[in-house]
């Protein structure tokens, strides 16, 4: 099956890295024009720039979705150049994970405008567009504990888990239009986090050894971490005309990690 995207504009927050990044580049490789936000300029603008060596089209720009107005003006000047916004992929996020007890009103805040605010606002801001032209994809990133939380896994387990449920209300809501709405459950994915975390403990052995051995201590079914790209390829064929009849799912893409379906 040839997936392709040629004529659609996507928006993918959280595009500078990890599997912000990969999307980024199978978009665009599969003739989407792309835009990618993250805060760091510095690695956005890299991606960027080896997306468009690479022959796709991207452009980076550099903004905070957790702030309102920062969402308002990132999205005025994507549609100012690009001129509209027919794909938008919500990735912005981070781990963050404690005892409940232990969870400030500011942890929870913080949490809830980068994960779930930001989603809210982007959709919304897109979703008229979207619905006026009849055609629209939006793909909201989570995890899988979002339908399975285990303790100490609060605040981003509860924040996607209320993206499960805003995926829920744009899937119904834009189905008369063809605008349809997935979420993408990540298990454990190879990422710049799992590299932090290989520094942290002082790089003793291979980052691939590591990894073997952090899949070990996680019960990895299929015995190895996803990759970026194997993500996605499935994010790239739920943004296609070929996932039309696909909506107001939540896919787990984690290699039978999750208990739950």
């Amino acid at each position: 099956m040839d997936i392709r995207l040629d004529g659609k504009v996507a928006l993918i927050t959280g595009g500078s890295l990890g599997m912000g990044k990969a999307m980024a580049e199978k978009f665009a490789a599969s003739g989407a024009e792309v835009a990618i936000v993250a805060r760091r300029p510095e690695p956005l603008a890299e991606t960027a720039d080896a997306i468009v060596a690479a022959g796709g089209r991207c452009r980076a720009y550099a903004g905070d979705v957790s702030r309102a107005d920062e969402v308002s003006r990132l999205f005025a000047a994507i549609t100012s150049d690009l001129g509209r916004v027919d794909i938008l992929v919500n990735n912005a996020g981070r781990s963050q994970a404690g005892k409940f007890e232990d969870l400030t009103d500011e942890i929870w805040q913080a949490d809830f405008d980068l994960k779930v605010f930001a989603a809210i606002r982007l959709a919304r801001l897109a979703f008229r567009g979207m619905k006026s032209r009849r055609w629209g994809r939006i793909i909201n990133v989570l995890n899988i504990g979002a339908k399975a939380p285990g303790p100490g896994s609060a605040p981003t387990t509860v924040m996607r888990s209320a993206g499960m449920a805003l995926t829920k209300v744009l899937a119904s809501e834009g189905a008369p239009y063809n605008v349809l709405a997935n979420a993408l459950m990540t298990g454990l994915i190879v990422s710049d986090q799992w590299s932090r975390r290989h520094q942290s403990l002082g790089a003793k052995q291979p980052f691939a050894e590591f990894l073997d051995e952090q899949a070990k201590a996680q019960r990895l079914p299929m015995g190895r971490f996803g990759t970026a790209e194997e993500f996605a390829n499935m994010a790239c064929f739920l943004a296609s005309d070929a996932a039309s009849d696909i909506s107001g799912t939540a896919i787990n893409v984690d290699g039978a990690k999750s208990p739950v379906m």
